[in-house]
C-alpha cells in the first residue's frame, strides 16, 4: 500500500516546548463520508491512557472535522528497544500503518516515549488522507503535541485528546493574522479624524458665511446710498467749476 510519510518532533522534556504553532494559510476540504473503514482509535502499549472516553473523544472530533480518521499509537519500546533510533522509528510506523488499515484515508501516529521525557513523533498518512493532512497540516499537529506535551495540568488523554481536537479546528480554517483587527482599527480611527477635521473646517466656513450674512443684513439701507468720500471730492470740484 502506497502511504506518506512524515518525520515528526524529537521532544526534550527538560527544554521547555514552544507555545507557537504554525498557522493555517490554506483552505481544505474534509474527505467525504465513507472514504474511511473506521477502525480503533488508539493502541496504548505503554499503559498511559485510563480513561478511554476522554482520549477518543479528542481523536473522534479529529476525524469529524478533517475526514481522516486518527489512530495514535502509544509505545516505550520499538522492536524491543527503549532507545530505537530515528530510522527504526520510520520503519516501524510504515509497516504498522499497512498492518492496521486497509484504505488510504488513515492517519498513524506514533508517539514513542523510550526514555522518560524524551519522545518521538512520528506519523503516516494515506494517499488519500494526505489531500488534508499536508506538510502545513501535519506541522500544526506536531506543535500542538509539543506545545501541550509540557502542560503538567493534563493528563495523558487530555494532552493527547486536546491536541488532536486543537490542531483540527485550526488546520480546517484559514487563521487570521492578529494585525489585521489592529490595521483595521487603526485605519477607522484615522478615518475618523478625517471626517471630524472636514466636519469642523465645513462649520467654521459655515460659521464665516452666516456672520457676513447677518452683517449684510443688520446693515442700514441708507449706508448704501451715501456718497463715498471720492464722490463728495468730485462734487465738491464740480461746484467750484
Amino acid at each position: 500500500m502506497a502511504v506518506f510519510i512524515f518525520l515528526a518532533n524529537v521532544g526534550n522534556g527538560s527544554s521547555g516546548g514552544s507555545n507557537s504553532v504554525a498557522p493555517s494559510t490554506i483552505e481544505r476540504e474534509a474527505l467525504p463520508s465513507g472514504a474511511v473503514k473506521e477502525t480503533a482509535y488508539f493502541t496504548d502499549e505503554a499503559g498511559w491512557i485510563t480513561n478511554d472516553g476522554q482520549l477518543t473523544d479528542g481523536l473522534r472530533h479529529f476525524y469529524n472535522e478533517t475526514g481522516v480518521q486518527p489512530h495514535l499509537y502509544i509505545t516505550e519500546e520499538i522492536n524491543g528497544s527503549e532507545r530505537a533510533s530515528m530510522a527504526e522509528v520510520e520503519t516501524f510506523a510504515n509497516d504498522l500503518y499497512d498492518d492496521l488499515f486497509t484504505d488510504e484515508a488513515h492517519l498513524l501516529f506514533v508517539f514513542y516515549e523510550g526514555v522518560p521525557n524524551e519522545y518521538i513523533t512520528y506519523y503516516v498518512t494515506g494517499t488519500q488522507a494526505k489531500q488534508v493532512i499536508d506538510a502545513e497540516a501535519g506541522t500544526i499537529l506536531l506543535d500542538y503535541i509539543d506545545r501541550n506535551y509540557y502542560d503538567k495540568s493534563l493528563t495523558d488523554e487530555q494532552f493527547f485528546s486536546r491536541s488532536f481536537k486543537d490542531a483540527a479546528d485550526r488546520m480546517m480554517e484559514v487563521t487570521t493574522s492578529p494585525w489585521i483587527p489592529v490595521l483595521i482599527i487603526v485605519g477607522l480611527v484615522g478615518l475618523a479624524g478625517i471626517l471630524f477635521l472636514w466636519w469642523r473646517k465645513r462649520k467654521e466656513q459655515e460659521a464665516i458665511e452666516a456672520k457676513r450674512t447677518a452683517d449684510i443684513l443688520n446693515t442700514p439701507i441708507d449706508t448704501f446710498g451715501t456718497d463715498s468720500p471720492a464722490d463728495d471730492l468730485a462734487k465738491k470740484y464740480e461746484d467750484k467749476e
